[in-house]
């Protein structure tokens, strides 16, 4: 389960609690990639610190230093005083969303980014758009002639990262219900999320499967949108807040307190999205209007591996003689301390191995939007990602966020190697009758 947030303490509190020790620093990617104190947990809450007393400006320098950090919270569960560099690194850059100037390019770029992403809807208008071009061939031809490259890293990333979608895929929907295929014995809401929605439908669908043959009814409630992960880990409170109360009022409406009464459990099979989800409660503490719905959503979150695992198994599982190499997605085990549970359902599989990745808590580099951003040094992290999986042997790789798999897909490619990725929820799915 998530960790809980210190209740009501201040930014000075959370900041002392850090007393330099060191145990943080093999613990964070770009401390790994750099070596400089300045790139390290420890040396970014010195930067906080200084903002925060007014002894340093907010210059350019600083912000670099910030911007390189992933949010990948390695460092949360390597520190042994407990500090909760989550908390501090969200505030930050929520300062710095509000109080630095970005250069145009950087500033237009984001926007781009975040007009996008968080918007499914937007997402599903652009997914045909993507499709044609891929089948049409334009996009080996732009891709071969190098004239991304010309528009910067970070254009070339954002192609790089392009997922190739079927013409099924951009016709997926979900059902709004799907009822319990065995015996029922209870019934739960899904977040369909929107990076996963659109370019991981399969991941959807397969989930909802699952979960209706180990006898749960299943609901979506229709008209869901973000639920505001991107826009927090990049410090733009306002809009990412904007974006939970919309996706609380689908799932306890107003004109219906007592919904989250009939359903056991409310599930997202996306890492990044689920840390968030159940920080609702802590958002909104306070919030007249929300505070109480938003307790009572976050009380009923749960990662569907960290749902099944702890559910005893109805239906019953085919053999699978694969070697499976399972990725620590970041917000699943270092956010919300998951990661007995999918192995868990992984070795639920007959004769499937499941293979362990050598430094298995460091990050992909994908970080949500990271990798767009900080595209150089998301490459860097994730090439060290890439050498430790290729060593496993494996032959198919399970990772629990889609921004992961993004990411080391793009990156697998980049160096001709076709191994493939699924959700565990998808290697369940594909065995279970």
């Amino acid at each position: 389960m998530t960790p809980e947030a210190p209740a009501l303490r201040t930014f000075d509190e959370l900041l002392s609690d850090c007393v330099h020790c060191g145990f943080c620093l093999p613990a964070c990617p770009t401390y790994v990639s750099w070596g400089n104190e300045m790139d390290s947990p420890r040396g970014r809450i010195d930067l906080m610190k200084g903002l925060h007393e007014g002894v340093i400006d907010l210059t350019g320098s600083v912000v670099e230093h910030l911007d390189a950090c992933l949010g990948c919270m390695g460092c949360v569960t390597a520190c042994p005083s407990g500090v909760r560099y989550d908390l501090l690194i969200e505030e930050t850059r929520v300062k710095v969303d509000s109080e630095h100037s970005r250069g145009p390019l950087d500033r237009a770029f984001r926007d781009m980014i975040f007009a996008l992403f968080p918007r499914p809807d937007r997402l599903q208008l652009l997914a045909p758009a993507m499709y044609l071009f891929r089948k049409s061939g334009l996009h080996d031809l732009v891709r071969q002639s190098g004239v991304l490259e010309i528009f910067g890293k970070r254009i070339a990333q954002l192609d790089a990262l392009m997922p190739s979608l079927t013409f099924g895929q951009l016709l997926a929907r979900l059902p709004p219900f799907t009822p319990a295929r065995r015996k029922k014995r209870g019934g739960v809401a899904m977040v369909a999320g929107c990076v996963q929605r659109v370019f991981f439908p399969n991941v959807n669908s397969a989930t909802i499967r699952v979960l209706s043959a180990e006898g749960f009814d299943v609901f979506v409630p229709e008209g869901q949108g973000c639920c505001g992960a991107l826009s927090l880990h990049a410090g733009r409170a306002d809009e990412s807040a904007a974006y939970a109360r919309a996706l609380i009022d689908r799932f306890v409406p107003k004109s219906d307190p007592g919904a989250l009464e009939r359903i056991d459990a409310i599930l997202i099979n996306a890492a990044g999205c689920g840390s968030t989800l159940k920080e609702y409660g802590m958002l909104f503490t306070g919030d007249p209007e929300y505070g109480e719905r938003a307790a009572a959503f976050s009380a009923k979150v749960r990662d569907v591996n960290e749902f099944l695992a702890a559910v005893e198994p109805l239906a019953p599982r085919r053999p699978a003689p694969i070697r499976v190499a399972y990725h620590d997605a970041c917000h699943l085990a270092h956010a919300q301390r998951i990661r007995d549970e999918p192995r868990a359902l992984l070795r639920s599989i007959p004769q499937l191995e499941l293979l362990e990745i050598p430094n298995g808590d460091q990050c992909c580099g994908s970080a949500g939007v990271y990798n767009l951003l900080q595209p150089e040094s998301g490459e860097e992290i994730g090439e060290r990602k890439i050498a430790n999986v290729m060593a496993t042997g494996a032959q198919l790789l399970a990772s629990a966020n889609p921004g992961c798999t993004l990411q080391i897909r793009s990156l697998l490619a980049k160096r001709g190697i076709d191994l493939p990725a699924a959700h565990p929820i998808e290697i369940l799915d594909a065995v279970i009758s």
